[in-house]
């Protein structure tokens, strides 16, 4: 294929229809009823991450108002009629998308206020799309006021943001707000199977979890990390060769780690801290994983297996054998200790000693007395105390006292 028709994987599978959108059902299924019944609103507010549809959910109800060909009964886009084609490739005269964050001064939204008043050139309603809408300026927000609480007929806004608190709330009040969910890791990679399938590359089920991972709830940002995997490993993605093309730790390493901890082996720990400094891994990305790590231990231990739904089906069968070694209270400990390097990290002045101090702490927990098993042991004791007879002690029985006729006893002389 020439350079010049490559398309990026994000804009070459971006959704064209409702039904294309992934792990959104609240929102789509909203949308089309709001469509079938004709009770569409005046302004919307998409709100949530980054790369989670919110652009793409507006793109296609704006060309499913403005679609020729579709039936009042029909929802989605045709995509064959002149208006959904002049969108796609950006000829529209109804359908506008303005990025906030180049055009929030007051005179774009002046000017955005007279383009308002004209008609539609052949669709049923103009649809603005302000994308970063929080990058308005307070002025720009109060000019554009008037206009979202009586716009004309025939003019419909629909804003994006990630950051809805910097939206002034008298615009907010204006607007029916739709709240973007992060993604699933199992719908991520549900969705890079069948793009594999499309593309003919063959990629193992790690691998894909590994990319999934990397997106961090983010399609885009999974499908960006999907490109250079390919671009790096070709069209077979194994798990090894990505994990080290990628720089990401191996999971191995984290099982290693869990590993000396359950036998408080402190040499091992050691050694394997030297590892990861010396390959150059970020300590910072280190313990995030190894945090993740643990908590699926921990998931293992309290809910089972089938509470993992970020990981593959070959590590479920590793984390249940690894979680036979730990206790919950063990495991929540680890936790806290990788929770107090993280937040130290960013103010340590040696990365090494900080790192080795925690794996050490960590491999030393069971040599710390636990303050809730010592409680426990305490309230066992009161109890064995009150359930207990006491025994009383014999004491000798008291001579009565003399009475007056008794005289009292003579004292003889040896």
């Amino acid at each position: 294929m020439a350079e010049s028709q490559y398309l990026v994987t994000a804009r070459k599978y971006r959704p064209q229809v409702f039904e294309d959108l992934v792990a959104q059902p609240h929102v789509v299924q909203t949308l089309i009823n709001a469509l079938k019944l004709g009770r569409l609103a005046h302004a919307y507010l998409f709100t949530g991450p980054r790369g989670v549809g919110k652009t793409t959910a507006a793109r296609i109800l704006a060309k499913a108002i403005n679609c020729m060909e579709k039936s009042d009964s029909e929802v989605e886009p045709c995509l064959n009629c002149d208006s959904c084609k002049d969108f796609e490739t950006q000829r529209s005269l109804n359908i506008f998308e303005i990025d906030a964050a180049s055009n929030n001064r007051v005179e774009d939204i002046r000017e955005l206020r007279e383009n308002v008043r004209v008609p539609p050139q052949g669709g049923r309603r103009k649809v603005y799309i302000i994308d970063e809408v929080h990058m308005l300026t307070t002025a720009a927000f109060n000019a554009l006021l008037k206009t979202l609480e009586e716009p004309p007929p025939h003019v419909l806004f629909v804003f994006a943001t990630t950051e809805p608190h910097k939206v002034l709330p008298t615009i907010l009040s204006r607007c029916q707000r739709f709240d973007f969910r992060r993604i699933p890791t199992k719908d991520i990679v549900v969705h890079l199977s069948k793009i594999c399938k499309s593309e003919g590359v063959e990629a193992d089920d790690d691998a894909l979890h590994l990319i999934a991972n990397k997106g961090d709830g983010a399609l885009r940002d999974a499908l960006s990390v999907f490109d250079q995997a390919v671009a790096l490993c070709g069209s077979n993605l194994k798990y090894s060769t990505l994990a080290s093309a990628l720089r990401v730790v191996d999971v191995e390493l984290y099982f290693e780690a869990t590993q000396y901890i359950a036998q408080r082996a402190a040499g091992p720990m050691l050694s394997l801290t030297d590892r990861i400094m010396s390959d150059g891994h970020d300590v910072r990305e280190f313990f995030s994983g190894l945090a993740e790590h643990v908590r699926n231990l921990l998931i293992t231990v309290t809910l089972g297996t089938d509470a993992l739904i970020d990981v593959s089906k070959r590590l479920r069968v590793r984390y249940v054998e690894a979680a036979k070694e730990f206790t919950e209270t063990v495991l929540l400990r680890v936790l806290m200790v990788i929770d107090e390097t993280q937040s130290r990290l960013p103010t340590s002045t040696s990365h090494r000693l900080a790192v080795e101090l925690a794996m050490i702490k960590m491999v030393r927990l069971g040599d710390s007395v636990d303050l809730s098993d010592a409680l426990a042991q305490i309230r066992r004791l009161e109890r064995m105390v009150r359930q207990t007879p006491v025994q009383r002690p014999v004491t000798a029985t008291a001579m009565p006292p003399p009475t007056q006729n008794t005289p009292p006893p003579r004292h003889t002389p040896p």
